[in-house]
Order: C-alpha cells, then sequence, then structure tokens
C-alpha cells in the first residue's frame, strides 16, 4: 500500500472499527487533519496510522484532550518532528504519556527525562502501542525516498519493512535500487536476486538485477537476466538498452544491433536515443530502419 492511497471516511470507520462522532471529535482536536476535494474529506495512509494510534491510546483510558495537549508540547519540544503518532513511539499506563525517540524516554507536557520507570510507578503496567507493520514502514520509507536528504532513512525504514515481511518484493526492489543509487552494488545484488527468485515473472526484477551485475563486471549473468526482462516485456524500452550495452562489451555485435533497433523504435525521443542511432551507425536525426 502506497503512502499516497487516499481513503474517505467511511472507510476509514470500516478500517479501524470507529464511529463518525470519534473521527468528528479527533479532527476538532486536529489529531489528525484530512484533505478536502469537492465537499468530501480524504485521509492518507499516515493519516490511518495516526488514528489507529489514537484509537488505542484512548481505549487505554488517555482522553484524547490529553493527547492532544501533549502532541503540541511535544511539537513545541521536538523542532523536527511533524507529526509524532507517527514517527515516534508512544507508551502509556491510562494516565501518563511517555514519548521514546532514539531510545531517549520523554514526558511532554512537563519536558523532563524519564530515565526509570519505577520511580513513576508504571513498571510492569506499562502498555505499549504495537510497534509499526511492514505496511507502514513501507509507507514511511516511500515517504522518506521522495527527498534525497532522507535517502539513509528510506533505507532503514525499507529493512524495518522486510524484517517484518522478508517476502515482499516490492520492498526488495525499491531497497536494492535505493543501495544501487548509493553505490553499494553488492547489497544491491543480493536484494535484486531475493526478488527475482520470488517473483520470476517480474520484468523489472530481472532488469534491476541483469544492470547492477553489469555494473560490477558479471557480464553473461547480466545478459541472462536482460534477455529475460525483454522476453516479459518486449516493450521494455531500457531493458533493450542496457541490453545492447552489455551485448556489445561482450562483442555479441549482432545482438546489441537489434536492441539498439529497438530501442529507437521505442523511445526515439529519449535524451539516450542519440546515442542508440550512433551505435547503428545513423547520424543524429535520421530516422530508424
Amino acid at each position: 500500500m502506497g503512502a499516497t492511497d487516499r481513503f474517505t471516511r467511511s472507510e476509514v470507520q470500516r478500517i479501524l472499527e470507529v464511529n463518525e462522532k470519534q473521527l468528528d471529535y479527533w479532527e476538532r482536536l486536529r489529531l489528525v487533519r484530512p484533505r478536502r476535494r469537492w465537499g468530501e474529506r480524504f485521509y492518507d495512509f499516515k493519516d490511518l496510522i495516526s488514528l489507529r494510534t489514537v484509537k488505542q491510546l484512548t481505549e487505554k483510558g488517555v482522553p484524547a484532550y490529553r493527547l492532544r495537549r501533549s502532541i503540541v508540547a511535544l511539537q513545541r519540544r521536538l523542532s523536527e518532528v511533524q507529526a509524532p503518532l507517527t514517527e515516534l513511539r508512544i507508551l502509556s499506563n491510562g494516565r501518563d504519556i511517555i514519548v521514546e525517540q532514539d531510545g531517549t524516554r520523554l514526558e511532554p507536557l512537563s519536558g523532563q527525562l524519564v530515565l526509570n520507570f519505577d520511580t513513576r510507578e508504571l513498571g510492569e503496567k506499562l502498555r505499549i502501542i504495537p510497534e509499526r507493520s511492514a505496511e507502514e514502514w513501507f509507507a514511511l520509507a516511500l515517504e522518506f525516498e521522495g527527498d534525497p536528504s532522507t535517502c539513509a532513512e528510506a533505507i532503514d525504514a525499507y529493512q524495518h519493512a522486510l524484517k517484518k515481511n522478508s517476502d515482499w518484493v516490492e520492498a526488495l526492489i525499491n531497497l536494492g535500487a535505493l543501495l544501487y543509487e548509493q553505490g553499494d552494488f553488492e547489497a544491491a545484488v543480493d536484494y535484486f536476486q531475493r526478488a527475482v527468485e520470488l517473483r520470476p515473472q517480474s520484468s523489472l526484477a530481472h532488469y534491476n538485477l541483469g544492470s547492477v551485475l553489469e555494473e560490477i563486471g558479471q557480464l553473461e549473468t547480466a545478459q541472462r537476466h536482460l534477455r529475460q526482462a525483454v522476453r516479459l516485456k518486449p516493450d521494455y524500452s531500457d531493458a533493450h538498452y542496457n541490453l545492447a550495452l552489455v551485448c556489445e562489451k561482450l562483442s555479441a555485435s549482432e545482438e546489441a544491433r537489434q536492441h539498439w533497433r529497438r530501442y529507437v523504435e521505442l523511445d526515439p525521443f529519449s535524451p539516450w536515443c542519440t546515442y542508440a542511432r550512433e551505435r547503428l551507425g545513423f547520424e543524429h536525426g535520421n530516422k530508424s530502419p
């Protein structure tokens, strides 16, 4: 499930098993802020995470208004935290609210660090909100991935998602792509290989694996996976391009020409088409045969 998914009020009520009055109250407290379009309110995946946390806390006896006060106080103290309900670990025994960030625990309203739960008579009574699910980690990774400055956080979130669900092909591919961009080719190969094994009919998995294998000089294996990518998806222009490069390195000139020609047919206006035409012996601007 992607971070850009939209949910209507009725869908949120069904998914979280809450009623309309509860949603109205939590919105008035600004615990969640749905978007509006054409008179309808929409929620995204982060809203679902926030609302689930609110529901769990209120079921444990934490008044919603007290939760709101804690969030406001927390945002004042931790300026980098924009959405505490989704970004931090929240703990409560029904009376006290404790927030954990990077192993440090804070009582938001007082601002005091909590060093020993026993001194606050929490002890074994402490109830912990369940950790993020694989889907929640994946959604968070997608958000981090949208900003180059948070690439490390995206990688970490994908790794957490895969700890929860090691067979999630999309997470394997996305994580492999990030590692590839960071220059960690060996790790990228591992994740792409796992994706291919789990979903051998995925042209994208074969393409990514073939491309990174070409980077580390494993040309024959790269050629095999790129060939499979274009078999599975004959109009995969990028796969034809990379396969042509690999074939040239392997001195498979005729096969390389076939894929250069197919690339030009599929993507004649791309920035890389000039190079493909040059490899075919055409001057820039001429039509391919």
